[in-house]
């Protein structure tokens, strides 16, 4: 896989994937910004389903289980300039700002295709991009500030997600996993996001679901991919990564062990 990140600081990159496609399960630690040069990219949520492409801009909150996948097309690749707006600098900028309203937490991918103010703030970051040397940190400061003061002129609700610095408190286990098994996290990730420890995770998922996780999750994503390929008539290469497996051959390994039969094979069988 040919990726190339050229970044302006820690918080400013151009992202470019040259191969057919890159998959990952991902949860950022940073709200994400991004505008959408060339390719497309599809973000699979748990209950969502978005594809972005040339032109458009998005932002994705921190803390957000996504499967993101990410293709070239039309022979160009998939380049994007990515912004990461972090809690310190969301903290830095909303001190002095007395929020009319309390804000009420929010975790939704937000569209902002084409709008001009926040196109041209972003298109104005490309010719940084070529210069040779470090990116003064006073301009990249400068850049991310106006950034979010045109998310706040343009959409006046996006403060319930970039003011909202609370972190996961203790929810329903049960329902969360129920919702969230396909994604690929380690298991740190998924007892933070659920507001425990590790240990604490692993100790009340065998409480409630009298196994391990990892046995737990295997099983859900086999049973997710046989209704894939039964009833919607998928193929094994369509559906694999989007059920939680990383790749094709230990998929079908996996399939077989648990139903007797390949992926390729179930039509015969039914």
């Amino acid at each position: 896989m040919e990726h190339i990140s050229k970044y302006l600081t820690p918080e400013i990159k151009l992202s470019c994937y040259e191969d057919k496609f890159f998959k990952s399960d991902l949860i950022f630690d940073d709200h994400m910004l991004i505008w959408f040069i060339s390719g497309e990219t599809k973000i699979i949520q748990t209950d969502a389903v978005f594809t972005f492409k040339a032109g458009d801009i998005f932002l994705i909150p921190r803390n957000l289980l996504a499967t993101i996948i990410n293709y070239p097309k039309n022979g160009q690749p998939h380049k994007t300039v990515v912004m990461h707006l972090s809690v310190k600098r969301l903290k830095e900028f909303y001190k002095n700002i007395d929020l009319s309203t309390k804000t009420v937490s929010e975790q939704k991918i937000i569209s902002y295709n084409n709008h001009p103010l926040l196109e041209s703030c972003l298109a104005s970051l490309m010719p940084y991009f070529d210069i040779e040397g470090d990116f003064p940190e006073n301009i990249a400061s400068l850049k991310i500030t106006e950034a979010i003061s045109i998310l706040r002129e343009i959409d006046k609700s996006v403060d319930n997600i970039l003011a909202s610095f609370d972190e996961p408190g203790k929810i329903d286990l049960i329902d969360f996993m129920q919702r969230n098994f396909m994604f690929n996290m380690p298991m740190e990730k998924l007892g933070y996001l659920t507001g425990r420890s590790l240990s604490t995770f692993n100790r009340d998922f065998k409480k409630y679901f009298d196994t391990t996780p990892q046995k737990w999750l295997t099983k859900k994503r086999l049973e997710l991919a046989h209704y894939h390929l039964a009833e919607n008539k998928k193929k094994p290469t369509e559906i694999y990564y989007e059920v939680g497996f990383e790749n094709l051959s230990h998929f079908s390994f996996a399939f077989k062990k648990q139903f007797g039969y390949s992926p390729t094979a179930l039509g015969s069988v039914k």
